[in-house]
């Protein structure tokens, strides 16, 4: 088991910011990183958390797990953004590159920041 995570702080309530995230979730070309397959989503708590997994190929083979946390802060005008990956499966050893998993969730971060900023 691998697993990557990256914070962003935003200048958008985490209500803002969920409306981005669904906006991914429902249009998954929309995301700058992964297109290699197509997330479900597992569970979600409006405003707080989205939880997705992807397999490539048969389960157990490399299975991503993908969470993303909003939390409040500054008493609700902004929110801190955690994305985390957690991966598991036989061809974990060959196919997970973290520092291209961190540089991805960093530049997912940033888009989900600007178009999350631009709607404040």
């Amino acid at each position: 088991m691998n697993q990557v995570e990256v914070f962003e702080e935003i200048d958008a309530p985490p209500s803002v910011v969920w409306e981005v995230l669904l906006e991914f979730n429902s249009d998954p070309t929309q995301n700058p990183f992964v297109r290699s397959f197509q997330p479900e989503m597992v569970a979600g708590e409006e405003n707080r958390r989205l939880v997705r997994i992807g397999r490539l190929f048969l389960p157990f083979t490399f299975d991503g797990y993908h969470e993303f946390h909003l939390e409040p802060i500054d008493d609700g005008s902004r929110t801190r953004l955690l994305q985390r990956e957690t991966v598991r499966g036989a061809l974990v050893p060959l196919l997970f590159d973290e520092r291209r998993f961190e540089r991805g969730f960093r530049e997912l971060n940033e888009t989900i920041k600007e178009r999350a900023e631009a709607r404040v």
